[in-house]
């Protein structure tokens, strides 16, 4: 049972100073894709570590499981990982306490994508109320539709034929390439598929809002989701266009004030304005290579038993 102990622990360290790590770190703002990559690793190394635990802890309590789990391994591979009888007890209430959150996430992620199709659908079925098409009009060659609307207000309706949604309120405020700008931004949204990255982080927030690691993965996914496609924006259009954009798009919401509780519109706007160069192309890799690692760990934690058996 020292192995899936192990796990447990290297799982609740990772869940525990990785986010912290990250939160005094300076550079996820200036690269926020890397960020983006760093935070599903650890999210990924952290569920590996649970589900590794989970196999062993369940190998250790049932014989079946045991067969099946190492039934092309050696003899001596087993004995390798401690897994006797003596600590069935722990070993099954570890093992289904496990299962039991394994599949509680899964019925969070799968609540939380039929919740956004359903979002999703009603949204089209009131834009082809509010914009139906002509006759003979090719619906995937309508790339922009404007509604009528008091409200400056953007979004990218996805579907067969993705369009980008404004109001004629936005389309007074967006000058020039402000527009196109807009655009970019949503299509890098669709194009990096931050939408399952949403799903995931709002499934394990809400699946396990007692779970710190999973709240601040929610919270950083809907910030660096925006600043990633902030930047996709401003390469194609320069960084004053889209912080222009956002502003045109959210003066009159009040998020600009003090109190407001959508912090993270003025700091992308900050962000944009400031211009803070990017890190080094060698510095980008060693992070990204860095983050790539966490999830061999649990790997390594599982499997050097056995492979030290065979040697």
């Amino acid at each position: 049972m020292m192995v899936p102990a192990a796990l447990l622990l290297l799982g609740a360290l990772t869940a525990f100073l990785a986010p912290r790590l990250l939160a005094r770190a300076q550079w996820p703002e200036r690269e926020p894709v890397v960020a983006l990559w760093v935070w599903q690793c650890v999210v990924g190394a952290t569920l590996l570590c649970l589900g590794l635990s989970m196999l062993l802890s369940a190998a250790a309590a049932w014989q079946e499981v045991r067969g099946r789990l190492f039934a092309a391994a050696p003899h001596g591979v087993v004995d390798a990982y401690g897994l006797g009888p003596e600590g069935g007890p722990w070993a099954a209430g570890t093992a289904l306490v496990l299962a039991c959150g394994g599949l509680w996430t899964a019925a969070m992620l799968t609540r939380e994508v039929l919740r956004a199709r359903a979002r999703r659908r009603a949204r089209g079925a009131e834009l082809r109320l509010r914009a139906p098409l002509l006759p003979g009009e090719d619906p995937a060659a309508a790339r922009l539709v404007v509604l009528e609307g008091p409200r400056p207000e953007a979004w990218w309706q996805p579907g067969p034929a993705p369009r980008l949604v404004v109001t004629t309120a936005a389309l007074g405020r967006l000058k020039g390439s402000q527009l196109d700008a807009v655009l970019a931004h949503e299509q890098g949204h669709v194009a990096a598929r931050h939408d399952w990255l949403l799903h995931c982080s709002r499934a394990l927030s809400r699946g396990f809002p007692q779970v710190p690691v999973f709240a601040a993965f929610e919270a950083e996914m809907d910030r660096l989701v925006e600043l990633a496609a902030d930047d996709v924006a401003s390469r194609r259009y320069g960084r004053l266009t889209i912080a222009l954009a956002l502003v045109g798009l959210n003066e009159d919401r009040g998020v600009f004030g003090p109190a407001s509780a959508q912090a993270h519109v003025p700091e992308r706007v900050r962000r944009l304005l400031s211009a803070t160069p990017r890190l080094s192309a060698g510095r980008r890799l060693r992070l990204a290579a860095l983050a790539t690692l966490l999830p061999a760990v649990p790997l390594a934690v599982a499997f050097v038993p056995g492979l030290s058996a065979l040697a």
